[in-house]
């Protein structure tokens, strides 16, 4: 594959793009240069072997840290040193790899707390229960998008771990994403939460734009548009499932550990 096929293709409509982002630690390049062009409504992966890269990229995307080098641009904006809380106003919303729920409270009421920040009463904690109630319609419908209806008032703590996943894609919904960044959402599964998170997305998907950090090749080959392969920090392939895993190179650093 050249250089020229590895950058960002301004054909479309893009809806996130970095140019030569690049982070260093103490002389560590743990991101080199990378560019993306990510296309407004569809699913991208960035996948690649551990220490690739990849949630320090994130990590980048919604400012947990400034690059050493390079550019953000979002909405054909420029981003590059906002805040975290600026970029998610703007519609850049994150999940992490670990699971990160309110135990003690229920499952409607951690939905219910990400609506508060639409409505501007994030900070009302001294406000009485009550009057949160009127969120609670859209917080049910949330639930029955995500499949999660008849856990509504069971402690999110004692939830499986697949649907505390699943949890965390109706929270992140309820910040009206424009740009759904989810941090290896299947990681830890098995089988069949695989397969319904996997369905979720591409459900979700849809009048959305999805970036997401993923090692199971199933689901990245089943609902992904377009996936980005790094290597050490840098761009070592881009393409369709199909163009990537038939890559020499790929297949050397990736591929071939998908199996064992």
């Amino acid at each position: 594959m050249t250089l020229g096929a590895l950058l960002p293709s301004m054909t479309g409509d893009t809806i996130l793009e970095t140019r030569g982002l690049t982070k260093e630690f103490r002389g560590f390049v743990a991101v080199d240069h990378v560019s993306l062009a990510v296309r407004r409504g569809a699913i991208h992966a960035l996948i690649g072997p551990n220490g690739a890269g990849k949630t320090t990229t994130f990590n980048l995307l919604t400012k947990f840290l400034q690059p050493t080098a390079g550019t953000i641009l979002f909405n054909g904006l420029d981003i590059t040193r906002e805040r975290p809380a600026d970029v998610a106003r703007r519609g850049i919303i994150r999940s992490f790899q670990i699971s990160a729920v309110f135990p003690n409270l229920t499952v409607l009421e951690n939905v219910r707390i990400a609506l508060q920040r639409a409505v501007g009463t994030s900070f009302h904690f001294w406000k009485r229960e009550k009057t949160l109630e009127v969120l609670n319609g859209r917080a049910m419908e949330l639930l029955e998008q995500v499949g999660l209806e008849g856990f509504a008032f069971v402690n999110a703590g004692e939830l499986a771990y697949g649907r505390k996943r699943t949890l965390e894609i109706a929270t992140t919904l309820a910040m009206e994403p424009e740009l759904m960044l989810l941090d290896e959402p299947t990681a830890g599964m098995g089988h069949e939460d695989v397969d319904r998170v996997k369905d979720l997305i591409k459900e979700v998907a849809v009048g959305r734009t999805v970036l997401m950090v993923e090692h199971n090749m199933s689901v990245v080959s089943g609902i992904c548009d377009t996936i980005t392969v790094l290597q050490r920090g840098a761009v070592l392939a881009e393409g369709s499932y199909a163009e990537v895993s038939g890559n020499p190179q790929v297949m050397e650093a990736y591929m071939g550990t998908s199996h064992d």
